[in-house]
């Protein structure tokens, strides 16, 4: 990779590195198109440099996110379960199942999340929000204090079943298509479970760390990352991310869910035309 190649992969990276941290997702989403499709990257080498990104991201957020008390770990390890199992699912039962009816599939249901979010965009804190009974249980409810709002958000959690199973679906979804699942466990978290829409970005971002790590192995093994390519993406999703959470803490919620609601009609629209 020539110098003003690696120098632009780092700018890219740099602001997926951004975005990432702010909405709780990898950096996949804007470095594979870059490394393919400007780069001319192998896809296998380009997905390698998405991991690497992912654990970036999250490992270059998750300290700041979880020093302000942000991060739900109860919420995450929960769900990481969920996301585990649907994996495992989507390995298994890839073979019988064409991709493109998948595409298809989930980029209508993503259109129709990012009309819902777009909807939502005024609302800054869930209201009126009562533990389920499984929250309980599980001690899911917490707190944070809002830097923007200048003062401590006390929360409660609903639909824990509906969010496991979004998540388990959501994990299947990556293990057929390769796709990160950054975007559901958000989706799921706010959706479903009601949490603020910080904790949800911060504790998707902490989880797809997790999600990575345990793929990044096999991908090494192969021989698919390629330091002269996940270098600068690493070092530029880093230095992105932990941007990313100095602006997060200071940002209005509303700002954040109207970025989530582009973010879902861009990725909508390309997975409908990957389906088509």
């Amino acid at each position: 990779m020539s110098t003003p190649l690696s120098t632009l992969t780092f700018l890219v990276s740099a602001l997926a590195g951004f975005i990432g941290s702010l909405l709780g997702l990898g950096g996949g989403v804007i470095v594979i198109p870059f490394l393919t499709l400007v780069a001319h990257i192998d896809i296998r080498q380009a997905i390698g440099a998405s991991l690497i990104s992912v654990i970036a991201t999250s490992s270059g957020s998750a300290v700041a996110y979880l020093r302000e008390r942000i991060t739900n770990i109860r919420v995450a390890m929960f769900l990481e379960i969920a996301t585990t199992l649907g994996a495992l699912t989507g390995a298994i039962i890839g073979a019988s199942i064409k991709s493109n009816f998948l595409f298809l599939l989930f980029g209508i249901i993503l259109l129709y999340s990012a009309s819902r979010m777009f909807q939502m965009r005024k609302e800054e804190l869930p209201r009126g929000i009562k533990n389920s009974l499984l929250a309980n249980w599980l001690r899911l409810s917490s707190s944070y204090y809002d830097t923007a709002l200048a003062k401590e958000i006390k929360y409660q959690v609903t639909g824990v079943g509906q969010g496991f199973f979004t998540l388990y679906i959501a994990g299947t979804i990556s293990g057929l298509l390769g796709l990160g699942a950054g975007i559901f466990k958000v989706l799921a978290m706010d959706t479903f479970m009601r949490l603020p829409m910080k904790v949800s970005t911060t504790t998707s971002n902490f989880m797809i760390g997790v999600t990575a790590a345990a793929s990044v192995g096999y991908y090494l093994a192969q021989g698919m990352i390629n330091p002269l390519i996940s270098a600068p993406v690493a070092l530029g999703v880093l230095l992105g991310a932990i941007i990313g959470t100095k602006v997060l803490v200071k940002v209005r919620t509303r700002t954040i869910r109207l970025l989530f609601a582009l973010l879902l009609l861009f990725i909508s629209m390309r997975m409908i035309i990957q389906g088509l």
